[in-house]
């Protein structure tokens, strides 16, 4: 077992989190510590201006920095970590174009650490075809095995929907032998999530986000906005599927003309309304959908959540994980799958044509 530190930085900009887990690269042998580094107002700020750039962007190297120097110093802080996961910052996603790019140096987070890092986990699913994204899903599978075991989910399929600055979907089968095994993931970007309300309000009141999504409980959607969202090409393309952050900019001219309550409200329900029409195209329902991610603390999320879909809908608590670290934890199970060599994506995850095993392992100086 090796004892791994993940990282992540999500399209929210909100700041960093770290997490441990133990694990061999299959099964999860135990979870640890775990810390967030907020951005500050100008650190946030600095992230949106590189939004959107490709590694030649005039903000990229400064954005890159920020993100290896936040890390650094929030890693500091694990010194038993012997290995660790660094997912960087994504500004910007194109699989069928450019590619996609997360902004930070691996392998000088590796020297600054004096220990190996894994990172560019998309890379490598791209080139060979894959959307590379969303990659936590072969987690989510370990993580509903692992809640099994402790007797904390039925051996039936279940649904993990993590809601950061992009909605994410997996529908996995625990009784399935292995993430890569046929049948055992299907996973594909919902729509958008937090990112339209979290500009909303940096927009309108100079906030980071709706906390806990009172102002959208104040509102009441508009839901011809809502109809015509779901008219969005995204929704037709068969999964798996992935998307920018900023991949619906006509959201926000479709609010300009209401309250910032109703505009708040309309988001938030847009972002419920793209989950629910991701569980209608599965050939069959989750019995149960886990949330994980900021947006579980969004109380108008969860609400629109539980209005909108088939299916019941809770925190992923209630299996026994860690909702906020999730994702952090999925990045130092993955680093040590790569170091392994074994599939961090595959065909129903990212639509690449078949097991990807993507990142880069980075080692520090030999002294």
């Amino acid at each position: 077992m090796i004892r791994a530190l993940g990282m992540m930085s999500g399209t929210s900009l909100d700041g960093v989190d770290a997490a441990m887990i133990e694990t061999d690269g299959r099964r999860i042998a135990g979870f640890g510590r775990s810390a967030y580094r907020a951005y500050s107002g100008n650190e946030s700020g600095l992230l949106h201006a590189a939004l959107g750039q490709w590694p030649d962007g005039p903000d990229v190297a400064e954005a890159a920095e920020l993100s290896v120097a936040a890390h650094a110093a929030l890693a500091e802080g694990f010194p038993e970590a012997e290995l660790v996961g660094y997912h960087g910052q994504t500004l910007a996603h194109d699989p069928g174009g450019r590619g996609t790019h997360q902004a930070g140096d691996g392998a000088l987070l590796a020297r600054k650490l004096d220990r190996p890092v894994v990172w560019d986990f998309r890379s490598e699913d791209v080139r060979l075809g894959g959307e590379g994204a969303p990659l936590a899903p072969f987690f989510h599978w370990a993580c509903a095995e692992w809640a099994m075991g402790q007797g904390l989910l039925p051996r039936a399929p279940v649904g993990f929907l993590n809601l950061g600055g992009v909605g994410n979907l997996t529908w996995v089968d625990p009784g399935a032998g292995a993430p890569e095994a046929s049948g055992a993931c299907i996973a594909f970007d919902t729509g958008p999530a937090n990112a339209p309300v979290n500009d909303l309000m940096r927009a309108r009141r100079g906030l980071a986000r709706d906390e806990g999504g009172r102002l959208a409980m104040q509102g009441r959607p508009d839901e011809r906005v809502i109809a015509r969202f779901l008219r969005h090409p995204h929704f037709a393309r068969p999964v798996p599927k992935s998307l920018d952050r900023d991949a619906f900019p006509e959201l926000a001219a479709e609010v300009a003309g209401l309250s910032d309550a109703d505009a708040a409200a309309t988001l938030t329900h847009a972002a419920a309304a793209a989950v629910a029409a991701g569980v209608a195209v599965l050939d069959r329902a989750p019995e149960l959908v886990l949330v994980c991610g900021g947006g579980r603390h969004n109380v108008a999320m969860m609400a629109a959540l539980a209005q909108r879909l088939p299916v019941r809908v809770a925190p992923v608590e209630e299996a026994g994980l860690d909702g906020d670290m999730l994702e952090a934890q999925a990045f130092g199970w993955l680093a040590v799958r790569v170091l392994r060599g074994l599939p961090t994506s595959g065909p129903g995850t990212t639509g690449a044509p078949g097991p990807v095993c993507g990142g880069r392992i980075s080692h520090p100086p030999r002294r």
